[in-house]
């Protein structure tokens, strides 16, 4: 098959877009459409009947992922597009099934254009990768990859104690076993940024080359509860007091790496909490994320340095790491092949990094993968805020169709 300069329908794409979004749209024009819901099982439905429309066969396995698949000239292991329906609370219209209707535009522009790829093209929604209702996110595609253990997953209860697999059979997507993806010629993720980069350097496209290593610890700090009115301050063993010493400590440790290290004291919880009594208990989680495994062990070794330096006032400090993930590099060809389309389309980028985790960086471990993202307006994420323009999505969406008919002709 001869490469071929076909374009997709940008007005279609847009429809497609608000479509999907009244499943769990908001009074904010955001969307809340948690994993297994019934605002999950609409969009899923919804997801089908276009599937189908096309001629395409569509496949659920046992962790609920659907698979569409359009047949090639030669069978063979597909070409995968995709992403996940799923949202998290008063999220955003595009965060993820931007990634599922750039498949689905694809295809219906294949389709239009009457063109039968040599390879089949698979469309994937990934169940639950938000991890909103039932932790942890990427859920499925970490069973895929062999990451997270299915019956564990399975089992999961969310908030109110309901299991994953009995959610799953009500919405009636619970599939099977044999279905699950397996292997497949390369694998392509079109997300928003969900952050500022993008829009603040006026580019229109990120070739994402690798999602970034991460750590988490969580610091505990112990001290003595007592009146707040009647303990004289140099008799206080304040564990809020220390907690904000080790926070300022670390935070000029930190400060000193490189500029695209990013940390975050993203959780932080106070025994008794009341405003009469000195906190005799702290706990907190420290996050940092960056690319080169060099410089998360520094910040590894930073932070054991500062429970050890700093002023406890009293008090015990204590740490415990509580995961971390090494840094996911794409595919070094389809990464270029992205590149090279995306100079071809004229269309300003960059190279970059993902902070945020993704799909793709499970199934980068089975498949060649590659991700491109589109700028999200203020860096908006995860909220009913976010908001990338319709152009931008489209101008994505022709990136990877054009990627995606050179990957099959």
């Amino acid at each position: 098959m001869e490469k071929q300069k076909v374009r997709i329908n940008s007005e279609r794409l847009t429809e497609t877009i608000e479509h999907f979004a009244n499943f769990g749209r908001t009074e904010n024009n955001g969307v809340t459409r948690l994993a297994l819901s019934e605002e999950d099982r609409l969009a899923r439905e919804y997801f089908k009947t276009c599937c189908e429309a096309l001629k395409m066969e569509v496949k659920t396995d046992d962790m609920g992922n659907m698979y569409a698949l359009l047949p090639g000239l030669e069978e063979r292991p597909p070409v995968v597009i995709g992403s996940h329906l799923d949202s998290v609370k008063c999220g955003g219209r595009f965060d993820g099934v931007l990634g599922v209707i750039t498949g689905l535009e694809i295809v219906r522009t294949l389709v239009d254009n009457n063109i039968t790829p040599k390879i089949p093209i698979m469309l994937v929604n990934f169940t639950n990768e938000e991890g909103a209702r039932f932790e942890p996110s990427m859920m499925s595609s970490g069973v895929l990859s062999g990451k997270f253990d299915s019956e564990k997953m399975l089992n999961k209860k969310d908030a109110d104690g309901k299991v994953f697999k009995e959610e799953l059979a009500k919405i009636g997507f619970n599939g099977s076993e044999a279905n699950r993806l397996k292997e497949a010629y390369a694998f392509l993720e079109l997300h928003i940024e969900q952050g500022p980069v993008l829009q603040h350097e006026e580019l229109k496209i990120g070739v994402v080359d690798c999602v970034v290593g991460m750590v988490c610890y969580e610091i505990k700090i112990v001290g003595d509860s007592n009146h707040a009115g009647t303990t004289p301050m140099h008799l206080r063993k304040d564990a809020l007091f220390t907690t904000n010493n080790f926070i300022q400590d670390i935070r000029n440790e930190l400060s000193s790496l490189p500029d695209d290290l990013v940390f975050t004291m993203g959780r932080l919880d106070v025994s008794p909490n009341v405003h009469t009594v000195i906190p005799n208990e702290v706990i907190f989680t420290i996050e940092a994320r960056h690319k080169e495994a060099e410089v998360m062990a520094i910040v590894e070794e930073k932070i054991k340095k500062v429970q050890e330096t700093v002023n406890s006032e009293g008090c015990t400090v204590s740490i415990e790491k509580l995961w971390d993930r090494s840094t996911v590099h794409f595919d070094n060809e389809m990464v270029q092949l992205l590149e090279s389309v995306t100079k071809e389309q004229r269309l300003p980028y960059k190279k970059m990094a993902s902070g945020a985790g993704h799909d793709a960086q499970f199934i980068a471990s089975m498949i060649p993968t590659a991700m491109l993202f589109v700028p999200s307006i203020n860096g908006k994420s995860h909220s009913e805020d976010e908001f990338t323009p319709y152009n931008d999505c489209a101008a994505g969406v022709n990136v990877m169709l054009e990627a995606v008919l050179e990957l099959v002709k």
